[in-house]
């Protein structure tokens, strides 16, 4: 769901804004609706050569290591493509030869997240990680079989959105072949 044309912003966080509007009910009387939006982001599924998935561990302060996918904030007047090769070479060193757009999910209800997904084929290292203040990534490079099953761990921090496609994989051959085919594995 975007934000309504007539909503007007009260609070601007670092990452979060909050907007409401007014919203006429059915019965005609008038409320006050509310919706919190971020800033966008991108992830990268990034493939090495032999079709292996390039997955990070990070943590951040006050938080324990997670898994999860390169990736990170849309900068201001960067363009999501350009975020997704910037965010996979800062935080791993990988450079793709190719890298296309495959999903794309702005949230849900009363949360406005534009989130980019994004596959990176033949990836090589040509540098160090170039990492933020608040980030320790650990690479670590899975097969498809491996990568899937990383959705079952709570801690997996990827869209809602890639998180059901991948559920659908483990339980759906058709859908397994599908999501394989769309990443060009």
């Amino acid at each position: 769901m975007k934000i309504p044309k007539q909503a007007k912003k009260v609070y601007q966080g670092v990452l979060f804004s909050v907007y409401e509007w007014p919203q006429k009910m059915f019965d005609g009387t008038i409320k006050k609706f509310e919706m919190i939006a971020r800033q966008s982001s991108v992830d990268v599924i990034a493939l090495t050569p032999d079709k292996k998935i390039i997955t990070i561990y990070q943590t951040q302060p006050g938080r324990k290591w997670y898994p999860g996918l390169p990736g990170g904030l849309i900068e201001k007047n960067e363009k999501p493509r350009a975020a997704a090769i910037r965010e996979l070479l800062e935080e791993t060193g990988y450079k793709a030869k190719k890298i296309k757009q495959i999903c794309h999910y702005e949230g849900f209800s009363k949360f406005y997240f534009p989130e980019y997904q994004f596959v990176a084929n033949d990836c090589v290292k040509i540098s160090k990680q170039k990492l933020d203040a608040g980030e320790k990534i650990k690479i670590r490079i899975k097969t498809f079989a491996e990568f899937l099953n990383l959705v079952r761990n709570p801690l997996f921090a990827v869209p809602l959105g890639l998180k059901l496609k991948m559920y659908e994989a483990l339980v759906d051959k058709n859908k397994y072949n599908e999501f394989k085919k769309n990443l060009g594995i």
